[in-house]
This record gives structure tokens, sequence and C-alpha cells, in this order.
């Protein structure tokens, strides 16, 4: 382990006004990277696994629809990609899309894509992104994946509203959450369910089975009273390197394990709008259980952060081209040069040590 990481994140707490420090250096493993994300995180999280197959090998998604949905239009997210006042989406634009970008070396190849373990949830009760734009999403990974019986696994949570669901007698008392079926902030819902667990245990599965391998490399069964993290272990560093429209700072939480050598994976976790630090504090970051299994299954868990703007009043992750929307007449957001997904995709590259370049199409 550096200097940079027993100064920038194990030493002494920095003054209020001082800037960030810079990502650690870790010793993760470039083989099993997977990003998750809720709403519009869940929407950026499929851009990215689409965009970059080769460097994310799991996805998992909370309340979110299909990719590309939005095509780079603001009325036909709201209308077609969150409600479906305007229909649902049309999958053939869709895979159309797809199938340009591929042809312009803008997303991964459908060779890659095919081999990624995906996990999907959605309520049957969310009013904000309706169950049939996460079936549709569904449906498109049926198509791309090689065994989606065994890649794929979809859940309906029954009288389930939009957010991410927690199993709160799992938590810690001073986490927030709120009814199930009712949601809002911060749209952590009280649902009985331990999603990060359920999330985890199917990607990081082997063979189909859902068991994940702890420490000792023996198979162990999802967390149901998982201990409270220690709060030190969840860090700041600074995001202006990597995208300037992004919030100055973003969260990591690093198990002491993966801090003193130990080969760990990574966990990238994108929250939904009105879902970040400025909105909620550090709720996201902390009472979803990924640091709990983060701690368990030698987890590095990243946790970027959208920031508002004049076009993202509620902070959302770029899913429909807000960045692009201004000089581009039709975004690209959704694919490799997008500035929102570029700039998470150097973060990643940076914690897994990866030059420019690396884990993309060959």
């Amino acid at each position: 382990m550096t200097a940079v990481l027993a100064l920038g994140l194990a030493g002494p707490a920095l003054p209020s006004d001082a800037p960030p420090p810079p990502l650690p250096d870790l010793t993760l493993d470039p083989s099993a990277t997977i990003v998750m994300g809720v709403s519009s995180g869940g929407y950026m999280a499929t851009q990215l696994a689409v965009a970059y197959p080769e460097l994310f090998q799991g996805l998992a998604v909370f309340a979110a629809g299909p990719w590309g949905c939005a095509q780079g239009e603001l009325n036909r997210a709201l209308g077609q990609c969150m409600s479906t006042l305007r229909g649902l989406p049309e999958r053939d634009a869709l895979q159309a899309r797809l199938s340009d970008y591929r042809t312009q070396g803008l997303v991964g190849q459908a060779r890659a894509l095919s081999g990624q373990r995906v996990y999907l949830w959605h309520g049957s009760a969310d009013t904000t992104v309706e169950p049939a734009l996460g079936e549709m999403l569904a449906e498109q990974y049926r198509d791309w994946l090689t065994a989606p019986e065994s890649q794929l696994k979809v859940v309906r949570q029954a009288d389930a509203g939009h957010g991410w669901p927690v199993d709160a007698s799992v938590l810690s008392d001073s986490a927030e959450f709120v009814d199930c079926r009712e949601g809002g902030t911060p749209y952590l819902l009280d649902c009985g369910l331990d999603g990060a667990g359920e999330a985890l245990g199917w990607l990081y599965a082997e063979d189909g089975e859902e068991s994940v391998k702890g420490e000792s490399g023996e198979e162990e069964t999802p967390l149901t009273t998982p201990t409270t993290p220690p709060p030190e272990r969840l860090f700041t560093f600074d995001q202006s390197a990597f995208d300037d429209d992004l919030a100055e700072q973003g969260y990591l939480y690093v198990p002491q394990a993966c801090e003193s050598g130990r080969t760990c994976s990574l966990v990238v976790a994108l929250h939904g709008c009105s879902m970040n630090a400025a909105a909620i504090g550090e709720a996201f970051m902390r009472d979803t259980s990924l640091n709990q299994w983060a701690d368990t299954l030698g987890l590095v868990v990243l946790y970027p952060q959208a920031t508002t703007s004049l076009a993202n009043p509620l902070g959302c992750w770029d899913w429909w081209g807000y960045e692009e929307s201004l000089w581009q007449p039709q975004p690209q957001h959704d694919s490799r040069a997008g500035k929102q997904l570029a700039g998470l995709v150097k973060m990643v590259r940076q914690l897994l040590d990866l030059p420019d370049g690396a884990a993309s199409d060959s």
C-alpha cells in the first residue's frame, strides 16, 4: 500500500476547507468489477455496462428501464422512460441505436456483453418508473446474454415503490429508510429484502448458484445480521480530475483488509435523483448494507456523486443527455463518447490500475 492511501485516507481529519484527497492505490481484481445503481443511477449503470462490458462483468439495476431509452430527449425520458404516457419505447429503435454505436466503436462488442451476470429489481407499485419499463430492460438482456436462465435474475417485488430495497431489521439503529410502498426521501425502502445482499449474492455466484465465497474461501449464505461497519472506513476523494461537472467529492468504502494488501473486488454504486450527499447526506453510502457485504466479501465500494445544475436540478445521473444537449444535436451520453460516462470510467480504471483504453474492445 502506498503513502497515498496511508496519508490521504487513514490520516487525521482534514480541515473543512481542505480539498478532498485523490483516489488511493489499492490492489483490486480487474476481472470481478460490477456496477449497480438505482433510478437514474440504474439507467447510468446499464449505460456503463453496455459501453464497457469488458470492464464491468456484472450489473445490478434497481427501479430503472431499458438501455438507450431516452435517446437524448428529455421529453422522451419523461413520457416514455419514467411514465408511459407516450407509450413504451420501441425495442427495435433502441436496438438500432445500439447497433449504430457498435459500428462506431462507441459501445462494447456483443460477445463481451453476452457474458455478463445481471440482477434486476423493480417494485410493482413504482409510480416513478413504470414496472413495464423494468421488464423491457430484462427483455433486452434476455436477447443479449448467452444463457439468460443462468446469468439473469429478475425480481418483481409486490407492493414496493420506487427506490432501493433494504431489510431494516439488519441495519443499524441510525439507518434512514421509508415505507416500502410509499417511498420518498431517502428512497431506501423497508421492503424486508436486503437488495444489496441479494444482488451481490447473484453477481458473485459461480455456475448459476446463488452463493458467494467469503475471505476464507468457504461458501456463505447472504448476510442476515451484518455488523455495522466502522464509520471511519468511508472516505472522500476528489472527483474534479475526472469530470468537472460532477460534485467536488465522491466517496469510497475501503475495508481494513483491502487497505492492508488483500486483493479485493470493486463495486461501483450509483445513487438516484435526489439521493446524492447534498440531498440526503451519507444515507445512501451507509444504509444499503453494501458496506457490510464489503467487509465480509472483500469489496471496495465506489460511490461517485452527481451534482445539481440548471439542466439537472435533482442531481440525477446523465441518462437523457443533459451534459451534451447544449452543444450536441444528438447527444451520445449513453456511449463511450458521453462526458459523464467517460469520467466514471476514468475513476474505475484508476482504481483498477488500468491505463486508458485497457479493458476495451479488441
